[in-house]
């Protein structure tokens, strides 16, 4: 199955792909030729005009970028800054609400139970230096996030955000994000989404879900450069955060007690930022938006699927990724093996794959769930025959 993507010729477009089976793209995904040329394009621009002037002659062009993340992520114009990480997003829009007012003492800051480390560990920051509390809604059977259990803690008072995570990290699931929006909506509470595994692999909408601040990275399901992220605040909205570490890209220096932050998500903008690698991020946005977000996740889905299916079949293998709606990201274990030494197997041989650890999701790495898992995630310029190389050697390794 391949949906409406030629896989051959993204493959053939993909140098990587000829030199090792690529399953560890929630990591970071194997750039196109096309990305890295521009980037090394650019690199060389500078190199023979100079930083500033390299940048001048292609600023129409980062400002076309801009656009079209904002249309990737169903924003409005202008709603959308590029970034150097998603936890760099992250940093920016927490602290920018926290000195904004958003956050008092006995504040509760709401996160469900797969959220990331670095967004979780902000939030930590942040309730230890204005007297909040991190309060966890309890997940499901299936692992998403209880819609009643979020209902009855926005009901109870005292909320100042929700937190959620669209895909965990370390679970294939896919939280309800757009009825979790709905009911912060209801309560009025702000909702903040951590997009971070989900943009370029599904159809994101922050405009149906709703959500006042998402994050995301260039690296993973764009197959954009390191280094690059994406930060989309909503328009009202961004009037009531004070991003620290302001320059005059993102505030006006009035006369010499005062200064102006730039409106909407214009405040969050950084002055020094790696131009290449924006353009080269660039380069990848369009490609998504070109094959269409539709059919890469159902490429993606289709190869989760497929993958999940296959290590079922193998005994002493567990999946471990939940969930009633599932992404590309396939987490499981094998009896008896630890799962750095499956990953480091596996590499051998010419598969990349990744291992999450309890430090990265604590709340739900926890037992009796596993406290360390492989996680596999395909692309859409994978193939079958890069899903049977990696379900071969795990069948070996747990039959040995």
């Amino acid at each position: 199955m391949t949906g409406t993507i030629d896989v051959a010729a993204e493959r053939a477009a993909t140098p990587g792909s000829s030199k090792v089976a690529h399953l560890n793209n929630a990591g970071a995904a194997l750039p196109s030729t096309a990305t890295v040329e521009t980037m090394v394009d650019h690199l060389r621009f500078e190199s023979e005009r100079g930083g500033y002037e390299a940048a001048d002659a292609v600023a129409d062009r980062l400002a076309t970028i801009r656009s079209t993340a904002a249309r990737l992520l169903g924003a409005d114009d202008g709603d959308v800054v590029l970034t150097g990480s998603d936890t760099q997003s992250w940093t920016k829009a927490i602290w920018g609400f926290a000195l904004g007012g958003g956050v008092g003492r006995g504040d509760r800051l709401v996160v469900d139970r797969i959220a990331y480390d670095s967004h979780y560990l902000g939030l930590l920051q942040v309730g230890e230096l204005t007297g909040a509390t991190i309060e966890a809604v309890q997940s499901t059977e299936d692992g998403t996030v209880d819609l009643d259990g979020l209902a009855s803690v926005l009901g109870s008072g005292r909320v100042a955000l929700v937190a959620l995570t669209h895909i965990g990290t370390h679970r294939g699931l896919i939280n309800p994000v757009e009825e979790a929006g709905a009911a912060c909506r209801r309560a009025g509470v702000p909702f903040f989404l951590d997009a971070c595994q989900s943009v370029g692999q599904i159809p994101v909408s922050v405009g149906r879900i709703g959500c006042d601040v998402a994050t995301a990275t260039g690296r993973k399901w764009l197959r954009g450069p390191r280094g690059t992220g994406l930060l989309f605040v909503r328009g009202e909205f961004a009037d009531r955060l004070r991003p620290p570490g302001i320059g005059w890209s993102s505030a006006l220096w009035e006369d010499a007690d005062h200064y102006r932050l730039r409106e909407g998500a214009d405040r969050f903008l950084d002055f020094e930022v790696p131009v290449a690698a924006h353009l080269g991020l660039g380069v990848a946005i369009d490609h998504a938006l070109t094959l269409g977000l539709d059919a890469i996740a159902g490429r993606v889905g289709y190869l989760g699927e497929q993958l999940r299916e296959h290590l079922l079949d193998i005994p002493g293998v567990v999946v471990h990724d939940g969930g009633t709606r599932r992404s590309g990201i396939v987490t499981f274990t094998i009896a008896n093996r630890a799962p750095a030494t499956v990953a480091g197997s596996v590499s051998a041989l010419g598969i990349n794959v990744s291992v999450s650890e309890a430090p990265w999701a604590r709340l739900d790495m926890t037992p009796p769930n596993p406290t360390s898992v492989v996680r596999a995630s395909p692309h859409y310029y994978n193939d079958e025959v890069e899903l049977d190389r990696l379900v071969d050697a795990v069948r070996m390794m747990a039959t040995a």
